[in-house]
C-alpha cells in the first residue's frame, strides 16, 4: 500500500506514474472522498473550539449564580455533532483506504515505460544455448518417452495441469530442491525456513495478493485458509506486524514449498506439460531491508539466483520489466528466463523484485534506526529458482539423441548417476 499522506499531497504525480503502469486512477473518488474528509475535520475543530469556549462560559455562569441549563444543552448537541463528524470522517478515511487496496505500487525511476513485455529491456545474457546435431524435444516427449512424467494419472487422480513425477524425474526434482537451498544457505548467506503452506487472509493481504486476486487463489471451503500461491506470503508475514532493528538488516531467507495457484486468466497459455501447473514447487528468497539497501539487495539477491543457472550451465537472460509488464506490488522487478531448446524460446524461470515498503506498509512490518527513527521496512523476493521449470530445462538442455539425459555436474552427487534412462526410473 502507498503512504497515504504521500498519495493525497501528490494525486497528480501518483495518477500519472501509474498510469505508465496501465493502472487508471479514479482520481474523482479519491478527491471527492479527501474533500469530504477534510470538510468533516474542519467542522470538527471549529466545533470543539465553540464548545471550549461555551464550556469556560458555564463555568463563568455558575459563578455568578445563574441557571446554565440551556447552555449545557447547546455543548451537549455540539458534542454529539462532533461525533457524527468524527463517524463519517472515520469512514471516509476506511473508504479511501479500501481504495487503496486495489492500487498498485509506483514504479521505480529506472524502469523503463512501456505497456507488455515488447519493452522489457535485456540486462545481460550468459551462456549460448547449446547446437544439436539432432532436432531437440520438448520435455513433455523426453519425460513421457523415459516413462517417468505421468499427465495421465495425474488428470485422473487431481485434474488437468498436474503430473506425476516418477523414478529418476522424482530424484531430479528433490536434488534440484537441496542444491538449491545448500548453495543459497551455505554460499549466499541465507537461513533456511520451512513455513506453513497454508495461509490466513490477513498474511495474504500483506503481500498484496488480497482482496484483489483472490481468485487466483485456492480457498479451504468454510475457513479463513488459503493455499499459498508462492512461499513469498508465509515468509514475508514472519515479521507481520512486528518491529526490526536496522543494525540487523538485511535478513535473507530462503524457503522450500509447494506452490498452488488457479491460473485464472491464463486459459490456452503453455497447456502442455509442466511450465503453467496449479501445483509446482520452488525455493524461494526473502529480505527485509531498510530503505537504504533495499536496491543493492535487490541486485544480490538477482545474481544469488542467476548463480543457481550458472552452475547448472543453464543459458539465460535477464530483463528488466517495464512499467505495463510488473506485478501489482513491485517498484522494480528482473526476470530470469532460461533458454528452452525443445521450445525454442527463452521462458521465465524466477522473478525478483523489490517492493520497497508497499508490502511493510499493508502488513505492518517496521524498522527501529540507531537513532529511534521507526520506519517502514523494505521486502524483496525472487525464485532461486521454480524448481519444475529449473528440471524443465535440465531436461531439454542436456538431452542426448536417444532421449537420455545427462546429469549436469553440479547434481550428481545428488543423483547418484550421471544419466537418466529409461533404466534408472
Amino acid at each position: 500500500m502507498l503512504d497515504l499522506n504521500f498519495f493525497r499531497r501528490n494525486l497528480t504525480e501518483v495518477a500519472e506514474r501509474l498510469g505508465q503502469r496501465g493502472f487508471s486512477l479514479d482520481t474523482d473518488a479519491f478527491l471527492a472522498l479527501d474533500v469530504r474528509r477534510r470538510e468533516a475535520l474542519s467542522e470538527i475543530e471549529a466545533l470543539r473550539g465553540e464548545r471550549n469556549a461555551r464550556s469556560k462560559e458555564i463555568g463563568a455562569l455558575r459563578q455568578q449564580g445563574q441557571d446554565t441549563t440551556e447552555a449545557q444543552a447547546r455543548v451537549r448537541a455540539i458534542g454529539e455533532r462532533i461525533s457524527e463528524l468524527e463517524a463519517g470522517a472515520q469512514q471516509a478515511d476506511d473508504e479511501f483506504r479500501d481504495l487503496m487496496t486495489g492500487v498498485p505500487n509506483l514504479p521505480h525511476a529506472s524502469v523503463p515505460a512501456g505497456a507488455g513485455s515488447e519493452q522489457n529491456a535485456e540486462i545481460k545474457r550468459w551462456g549460448e544455448p547449446r547446437p544439436f546435431p539432432f532436432a531437440p524435444k520438448a520435455h513433455w516427449d523426453l519425460g513421457s518417452g523415459l516413462g517417468l512424467l505421468d499427465f495421465e494419472r495425474a488428470a485422473k487422480i487431481t485434474g488437468a495441469r498436474f503430473v506425476v513425477y516418477k523414478g529418476a524425474l522424482a530424484r531430479l526434482e528433490r536434488s534440484l530442491i537441496n542444491f538449491m537451498l545448500d548453495t543459497h544457505t551455505a554460499r549466499h548467506g541465507y537461513t533456511e525456513v520451512l513455513p506453513p503452506f497454508l495461509v490466513n487472509s490477513a498474511s495474504l493481504f500483506g503481500t498484496g495478493q488480497l482482496p484483489k486476486f483472490a481468485e487466483d487463489l485456492f480457498k479451504v471451503e468454510g475457513s479463513d485458509l488459503w493455499l499459498i500461491p508462492t512461499a513469498e506470503v508465509p515468509v514475508t508475514n514472519l515479521f507481520r506486524d512486528e518491529t526490526l532493528q536496522a543494525q540487523d538488516l538485511p535478513v535473507r531467507y530462503c524457503a522450500f514449498t509447494a506452490c498452488f495457484r488457479s491460473e485464472a486468466g491464463s486459459y490456452g497459455r503453455d497447456v502442455r506439460g509442466i511450465i503453467r501447473q496449479h501445483q509446482f514447487q520452488k525455493v524461494e528468497l526473502v529480505k527485509f531491508t531498510t530503505p537504504e539497501q533495499s536496491y543493492d539487495e535487490l541486485e544480490a539477491l538477482t545474481a544469488d539466483a542467476e548463480a543457481i543457472l550458472e552452475a547448472l550451465g543453464l543459458p539465460y537472460r535477464r530483463m528488466l520489466l517495464c512499467t505495463g509488464d510488473m506485478g501489482f506490488s513491485s517498484a522494480k522487478t528482473y526476470d530470469l528466463e532460461v533458454w528452452l531448446p525443445g521450445l525454442g524460446e527463452y521462458k521465465e524461470i524466477s522473478s525478483c523484485s523489490n517492493f520497497e515498503d508497499f508490502q511493510a506498509r499493508r502488513a505492518g512490518i517496521r524498522v527501529k534506526t540507531a537513532g529511534g527513527k521507526s520506519e517502514f521496512a523494505h521486502t524483496l523476493n525472487g525464485s532461486g529458482l521454480a524448481v519444475g521449470r529449473t528440471l524443465v530445462a535440465v531436461l531439454e538442455n542436456y538431452q542426448q539423441e536417444d532421449g537420455s539425459i545427462v546429469v549436469p555436474e553440479a547434481l550428481r552427487t545428488y543423483m547418484g548417476m550421471d544419466v537418466i534412462t529409461p533404466a534408472a526410473g
